[in-house]
């Protein structure tokens, strides 16, 4: 079989997790409107007749900031050089600027074949996809495609391309399996999309959300105990809302999910914890798994 794993690389916001939903076919990565949704990679498992694609998942390309954005980066790299192939996604809405042109040059050394797709069609305009499309086709790589991961238009197409750049190879992961993730990182992710949804400013980047318990209780309940860290004792308030209401509304909404997820009814107990410039600290990075 024609089998291996795909990085999926590209400027922050450009879609790449959108894709990724698409492709498999069911959400194995939450998606925002924000830079820096993905903070991990996360594997999404394409299954086809005879062929498997991994399709990793990875934050997007940026200047950091903090220690984590420099993380952020290491890891896509490192994802990069462990791949079969690369899907390069750009942003059909905008001019090709100097964030894809260093991702591209970087593709270009590391030798990785590669497949670009200028996404977001179904809101770009034409002549606009048609002039990114001219401009990529510079960089030389294996096919370029327009795309719309949001409603799956030449989604297909693209997974067809990155198949005939696959090695033959074994089928990684069973036919039942579209995620490697563990649910402890899933749950955490299902309640920090919640928030990035409703938060503003520079606090979507300040969030972040750490399962701690996951327990089977009598009568069919799962109990999960998470915490919510943010890096401010301002922040706290903002994240838990007058009365609380913030905090449950996005719990409610997370189990929702949560409970499709695991096939059983779920107590969500989400405190929130203010963990002081968190996103600088190394060792607390290590802690929080990233």
């Amino acid at each position: 079989m024609k089998s291996g794993f795909v990085a999926v690389v590209g400027r922050p916001n450009v879609g790449k997790s959108t894709f990724v939903n698409q492709a498999v076919g069911t959400k194995v990565a939450i998606t925002s409107p924000r830079p820096q949704t993905t903070r991990n990679t996360i594997r999404g498992v394409v299954h086809g007749d005879d062929t498997q694609l991994v399709l990793v998942d990875s934050p997007g390309l940026h200047k950091p900031n903090t220690a984590l954005g420099e993380r952020l980066n290491r890891l896509v790299y490192g994802t990069l050089a462990e791949s079969d192939a690369a899907l390069f996604v750009i942003d059909a809405t905008g001019p090709i600027g100097p964030g894809d042109r260093l991702i591209a040059e970087r593709l270009k050394e590391s030798g990785v074949a590669t497949v670009v797709a200028v996404n977001k069609t179904d809101i770009g305009d034409k002549d606009e996809t048609g002039s990114q499309l001219a401009e990529a086709g510079e960089w030389d790589f294996a096919a370029y495609v327009p795309v719309s991961a949001l409603t799956g238009d030449n989604v297909s197409v693209v997974v067809d391309e990155l198949v005939t750049l696959m090695p033959d190879g074994p089928a990684y992961f069973p036919p039942d399996m579209v995620t490697d993730q563990p649910e402890q990182v899933v749950i955490a992710e299902l309640v920090r999309e919640k928030y990035l949804a409703r938060l503003r400013e520079e606090l979507p980047h300040s969030l972040t959300v750490l399962v701690d318990d996951i327990e089977e209780r009598p009568n069919d309940i799962t109990y999960i105990g998470a915490r919510v860290i943010v890096e401010r004792d301002s922040q706290k308030g903002i994240v838990i809302g007058h009365g609380g209401e913030m905090l449950k509304t996005v719990g409610q909404e997370a189990r929702t999910e949560i409970e499709a997820l695991l096939g059983t009814s779920v107590f969500l107990d989400l405190r929130v914890k203010v963990e002081k410039d968190w996103q600088d600290q190394p060792l607390l990075l290590d802690r929080l798994g990233f």
